[in-house]
């Protein structure tokens, strides 16, 4: 703001500095009504006189007034200057998203199919936690760690791009996913501690059991978010033949009471996501279920800047009253 001014303690006096203009007015109008007159038959006398500097000099000792009234005005407003100073603690979350990439994540009931529609939907979702650390797991017919904990999110978005159908032994062993995602949250020192496990079929491998890997997630304080992904009923789904890929209508297999038992037993929530539109928007509600607090702390300090304005309107007034006195004074 201008000459520093950050907010005004008395701001309805400013109005006062309307008055200005109407006491110039005024002083005009005097000036005009009280300038003497005498009548004279010819002017020619008059010819080479003109108006000293001194004349209209006098004038000044008005507008070093009306500068005094307004410096006085604004004291009054109490200009003020703000400091101020934040002090802001962020609270992350650690997220570990656990995908199925088996191959029946290859069903075009998704746009390009459910694999490539996760991907590109969890890819914003990264974006929308910029405070987090964020991981990545995938599975099939076992499990492996793509992305380790870390709010490099473009490391992580990069290495999301590349997972695809077929990068590991085929099948859906959910609870090796689910225990490999505890193993990266274990340890961590986050005020929340999530899981977002994503698959499309019923657990027919792996090593450990989805229970429990459940009940691991909930002794390590870790909240499990299901999302069973594909639509009811039959799905299209690219098969191989000697005449090139075909698709062929697929049952859709999904062990919903299980993902419902994971979610129910780590005080997460079971989702269903059979199209697209679907899927993001619950992202978008996980989203909203785990946001990141942030606590601001604000300290303010005003600093009174009225002074300079007094003083300088004093400075102005001695020097109106010595100029009056001195220079402008009215001989009797």
């Amino acid at each position: 703001m201008m000459l520093g001014i950050d907010t005004w303690r008395n701001p309805d006096y400013l109005y006062l500095l309307l008055l200005i203009p109407l006491l110039v007015a005024w002083y005009v109008y005097r000036q005009r009504k009280s300038s003497p007159e005498f009548r004279f038959s010819a002017l020619t006398m008059f010819n080479g006189f003109s108006s000293t500097a001194k004349v209209w000099l006098r004038h000044s000792l008005f507008v070093l007034r009306m500068l005094v009234l307004a410096l006085l005005i604004i004291a009054l407003a109490r200009p003020q200057k703000v400091s101020s100073k934040q002090n802001v603690n962020i609270e992350g979350i650690d997220i570990v998203i656990a995908a199925d990439v088996s191959g029946s994540m290859l069903a075009r009931d998704f746009t390009p199919d459910r694999i490539g529609a996760a991907k590109k939907i969890a890819a914003g979702f990264i974006d929308g936690r910029p405070n987090d650390r964020i991981g990545l797991v995938v599975f099939s017919g076992e499990a492996f760690t793509q992305a380790p904990l870390t709010t490099d999110h473009t490391m992580v978005k990069s290495l999301l791009k590349e997972i695809k159908s077929g990068m590991i032994q085929d099948g859906t062993a959910i609870g090796d996913g689910l225990a490999t995602a505890v193993s990266r949250l274990k340890d961590s020192k986050a005020r929340s501690k999530v899981i977002i496990l994503l698959t499309d079929g019923v657990n027919n491998s792996g090593a450990i059991d989805p229970e429990s890997a459940a009940e691991l997630a909930k002794m390590f304080g870790i909240r499990v978010y299901t999302i069973g992904i594909g639509t009811r009923g039959y799905a299209p789904y690219p098969v191989q033949t000697p005449f090139g890929i075909k698709m062929q209508q697929m049952k859709v297999q999904i062990d919903e009471a299980l993902l419902r038992n994971i979610a129910k037993e780590t005080g997460g929530k079971y989702f269903r996501a059979e199209n697209n539109r679907k899927l993001q928007a619950i992202f978008k509600e996980i989203d909203k279920l785990e946001k990141t607090k942030i606590a601001v702390q604000e300290f303010m300090k005003k600093t009174e800047m009225f002074y300079p304005f007094a003083v300088l309107a004093l400075i102005l007034f001695v020097m109106e009253v010595i100029l009056r006195y001195t220079v402008f004074r009215n001989l009797p």
